[in-house]
């Protein structure tokens, strides 16, 4: 869970559309906490939220926050690394992967996968119900990683235009979550999509090629990004 102080200066009225304060006036600390409110997530409050570089991150018994980041973890699509450990599990076509075919049990195992240093998830029940519509509209897209035609890791994330904002990942198996960012990536660059939101950086993710970026070029990037069409491809697995 979050930590965030006992006072947030800025609250949201979720009686109007969606909208959102200016994200130079999130908080340094902790993680750019931005605001607070609106009584449950929908896909609007999402999609307005994304493309404006903020996403919404709390418990289910808690209010909810939104998050803006300074510096913002991401990983263009053409630098992740691939070390040679990762090349030969890739090699060795040990996982099939898939892209949008079990998006529902890779959000609740995001949801439910134990992680070190956390003792429940913000992916909030109100979350997944959106997370759901959006995919079911285009705006919100899985990878699988399958062993002998079981679910072992994966991620998910959103879709804005040509920017992919990565959600969550989880792993029951080593490099499994590896495997389905290395195909996600493939997938974006083949489609000249340049980057991939990471939100926080990770020493994991950094192991994979993920940087930071100044909130202001971050911002000016998805602006671009999610100003244009979204292909008119579906979402499949290229050879990897």
């Amino acid at each position: 869970m979050r930590c965030y102080p006992d006072y947030l200066p800025i609250w949201i009225d979720d009686s109007l559309p969606p909208h959102f304060p200016p994200t130079h006036l999130a908080l340094d600390e902790p993680d750019g906490l931005l605001a607070v409110g609106v009584e449950a997530l929908t896909p609007e409050w999402m999609l307005k939220s994304y493309a404006l570089g903020i996403f919404p991150w709390s418990g289910d018994d808690e209010p909810i926050t939104w998050w803006t980041p300074n510096p913002r973890a991401v990983l263009f699509t053409d630098q992740i690394k691939i070390s040679k450990s990762l090349r030969k599990t890739l090699n060795s076509e040990k996982f099939m992967v898939s892209f949008d075919q079990a998006f529902l049990d890779v959000v609740k195992a995001c949801a439910t996968t134990t992680r070190p240093g956390q003792d429940g998830t913000w992916i909030r029940q109100d979350m997944q119900q959106a997370l759901v519509q959006l995919h079911q509209t285009g705006n919100a897209h899985s990878v699988e990683v399958w062993h002998e035609e079981q679910l072992v890791g994966g991620l998910y994330g959103l879709s804005v235009g040509q920017m992919f904002f990565g959600e969550s990942m989880f792993a029951l198996m080593s490099d499994a979550s590896k495997v389905a960012l290395v195909a996600l990536c493939q997938q974006l660059k083949a489609w000249n999509w340049p980057m991939i939101d990471c939100q926080m950086e990770t020493d994991h993710l950094k192991s994979l090629g993920a940087t930071t970026l100044p909130r202001e070029e971050f911002e000016a990037i998805i602006q671009r990004q999610t100003a244009l069409p979204a292909d008119p491809f579906p979402w499949k697995l290229q050879s990897i």
